[in-house]
């Protein structure tokens, strides 16, 4: 008998999709399927399924698409982690880990688990080519983390030129893969990425991101600790930026809603805008969000790969070119994504005055960002 599965929307396959019909849950949204289960919980999950036959195909009559996922950047602080839950997805088939050094050890370590995807590890940039070829999928999180008394900005000289020289090998390997751009300061390297792009002729809009999703993360377990409510159950859009006051989160439009005081309000959306400082300061000058940061990119790549192989409605906050703001170019908000990329910009919904307030503060320094990366590519 051949009993035909839909493949289980988390990063690794859940029991639940072996109840019978009548005993599921009801369906929720791309990212709260994502979110809902503890990591422990999935990785004896894992580790207990791969044994069995069923879970090492994945489907019965269809077989999971082959995507290869290119991690640029593999051997840092958010490289290692971020490595390690692609490695778990069992919608990568072929996982690429480079950077300028120490690859090949991240790519050993994390090849001896037994889950679906071939692990190969590169080095130096003689091997970026090799990493790239063929890559459906590629994440950045190649650049140097903020210290404390650094502001994203002070990364700029040294992350934007290593993004441009990664953006030029990507324009030459993997034109069309979907480019998810980790960073800092995303304000301004995605749009370094597009003029990169758009000089070697192969910029498509709809396959740039910016990986906002920390933001989005936070903002849910914030207002889930004031509103008192489970944080599996809570949406919360970020629109705006990726650095301090461009970051604006939608508390009005959190789901559950709670009735929260403005002063509440307040603090969360400062919080939520000042959470890398928080980071920084609290490991006292050695480290950043680094693993905060692995398990947000891993949810958007994780997004992007279902949208790549079909899977309706997938939705996530991202910083992408956009109309949105008729004088912003770029700008995040809720989009959908699709066997394209970018398939819908959805618009921002009702604002509250707080948050037209917020959006308004935050048009000029977003915009600095904006020409600041444009310039960089330029010279």
């Amino acid at each position: 008998t051949i009993v035909t599965l839909k493949p289980a929307p988390l990063f690794l396959y859940s029991r639940k999709a072996f109840r019978p019909k009548k005993q599921r849950r009801k369906k929720h949204s791309t990212t709260e399927r994502i979110m809902r289960p503890s990591m422990l919980r999935s990785i004896h999950s894992a580790v207990s399924r791969s044994r069995s036959h069923l879970a090492r195909r994945g489907y019965a009559t269809e077989p999971v698409p082959e995507r290869k996922v290119a991690i640029l950047g593999a051997a840092g602080g958010i490289g290692q982690p971020l490595s390690l839950l692609m490695k778990l997805n069992p919608l990568v088939s072929t996982l690429s880990l480079y950077d300028i050094a120490g690859t090949p050890g991240v790519a050993a370590d994390v090849s001896h688990i037994n889950s679906r995807s071939e692990v190969a590890g590169y080095a130096g940039e003689e091997e970026l080519g090799k990493a790239l070829e063929g890559a459906d999928v590629v994440i950045i999180p190649a650049g140097v983390p903020r210290k404390p008394g650094m502001t994203r900005d002070d990364l700029f000289n040294i992350n934007a030129g290593i993004v441009k020289s990664l953006a030029t090998a990507i324009a030459k390997y993997c034109p069309h893969a979907l480019v998810n751009m980790i960073s800092n300061p995303v304000n301004s390297t995605v749009p370094i990425a597009a003029e990169v792009f758009k000089k070697a002729g192969t910029y498509d809009e709809k396959r740039l991101f910016g990986v906002t999703t920390l933001d989005v993360v936070r903002a849910k377990t914030f207002y889930a600790g004031k509103a008192k409510v489970p944080v599996a159950d809570v949406n919360v859009p970020v629109i705006g930026g990726h650095a301090g006051v461009t970051i604006l989160p939608l508390f009005s439009q959190a789901t559950p809603s709670a009735n929260l005081n403005a002063d509440v309000i307040e603090a969360l959306t400062k919080r939520t805008q000042d959470g890398g400082t928080e980071v920084v300061t609290a490991k006292a000058g050695k480290g950043s969000a680094t693993l905060s940061m692995a398990y947000a990119g891993a949810i958007f790549a994780d997004a992007c790969l279902k949208g790549l192989n079909g899977v309706p409605d997938v939705v996530e906050c991202s910083y992408v070119q956009s109309n949105i703001i008729s004088e912003l170019p770029f700008f995040a908000s809720k989009v959908r994504i699709g066997k394209n990329g970018v398939e819908e910009i959805l618009g921002l919904g009702s604002l509250s005055d707080f948050e037209q307030e917020g959006l308004e503060k935050l048009k000029s320094e977003l915009k600095s960002s904006i020409e600041k990366g444009i310039k960089f590519a330029s010279q």
